[in-house]
């Protein structure tokens, strides 16, 4: 599932929608508060001021609860403004000062109204975009998510299907190719599941191989202690991805079913490395190692060929080394 993203607190004005009436209290709060400031300083400013404390009155109250609320502000302190401090002060004598002053108050506080409601709007239109985008987005994770998994079971439903065939057979060589594709179909489908996160990016190249060697070790049924290296999180393309991980997983089967053939247990080291343009993973084992009459270009290893087949496809190349155990090295472009 993905985060949910916390509401800026922009967005969530203006405030009290669902409490009209502490709204109201409020903005008439507010309207008394700059008139109780205006008459406390009518005795220190010089004429000419009647709006001062009035003007912010009417731009909070239109920020905090709406131009609705805003505009009753405006014209209470209008109001206020014309019977205390415009003259002839304490009437409502209309002359032509008064109508010029009244009027420029009107277009400034009608001016800054409109601005806090068209922002307001805005903000409110890329909330629910962004909403909405976040519900898209989420469906879509769930939506991949699922093919994923209906590709990886549908994989598993053929591997399925060749193990069940491998019951009518008794050539001991035909049921054991069953068997292998079906432990390589198997494979396939574990891969598929795990290719991609949720968001649709891919993952690193070791935390896609980690999940598929621990599927890969529980199989063989031996104590088999794995450490992956992958330093620089290296990520792959789907198209690569797949065949990288079939010949891992086809290195760490033979070095389990070979290297460690006799034994109960034996650590195995993948290491994934960027070397210039080019990408060298290896699988090393602490196993019997390679036969001193072992010929890699002779073996008729379905596993073997398979591997070098799919890193030919890559562009690259897999090579086995002896010496202490037995290391399967993948060389391919970056």
């Amino acid at each position: 599932m993905l985060p949910t993203e916390p509401t800026r607190w922009i967005e969530r004005l203006p405030i009290w929608r669902d409490r009209p009436l502490a709204a109201v209290a409020a903005t008439l709060g507010m309207v008394g508060l700059a008139l109780l400031a205006r008459l406390a300083a009518d005795g220190v400013l010089p004429p000419g001021f009647p709006y001062l404390t009035f003007f912010p009155a009417v731009l909070l109250t239109s920020f905090l609860f709406g131009a609705e609320l805003g505009a009753v502000a405006a014209v209470l302190c209008g109001l206020f403004a014309w019977y205390f401090f415009i003259p002839p002060v304490r009437t409502l004598n209309l002359t032509l000062g008064s109508a010029v002053a009244l009027a420029f108050y009107a277009f400034v506080t009608a001016t800054d109204i409109a601005i806090v409601f068209w922002m307001q709007r805005a903000n409110a239109r890329l909330r629910h975009a962004r909403e909405r985008n976040r519900a898209l987005a989420t469906t879509r994770a769930l939506l991949f998510r699922e093919l994923q998994h209906r590709v990886s079971n549908n994989l598993q439903v053929a591997a399925g299907l060749l193990t069940l065939q491998k019951r009518r057979i008794d050539d001991p060589d035909a049921r054991a190719a069953l068997d292998e594709s079906a432990r390589r179909i198997g494979v396939i489908g574990r891969i598929s599941r795990q290719l991609y996160r949720e968001d649709g990016g891919a993952i690193p190249l070791g935390d896609l191989l980690g999940p598929l060697v621990a599927d890969i070790v529980e199989a063989g049924g031996k104590r088999v202690e794995v450490a992956i290296h992958d330093p620089a999180a290296l990520v792959l393309s789907p198209d690569a991805a797949v065949p990288v991980a079939l010949v891992v997983a086809e290195s760490v089967a033979n070095a389990i079913e070979h290297g460690f053939a006799g034994r109960d247990s034996g650590r195995i080291a993948l290491t994934c490395a960027q070397d210039g343009g080019m990408l060298r993973i290896t699988v090393h084992d602490d196993g019997a190692g390679l036969g001193a009459d072992f010929d890699m270009q002779a073996s008729s290893s379905l596993g073997l060929g398979i591997a070098k087949m799919l890193a030919t496809q890559l562009g690259g190349s897999f090579r086995l080394h002896g010496g202490q155990g037995t290391t399967a090295e993948l060389t391919l472009p970056a």
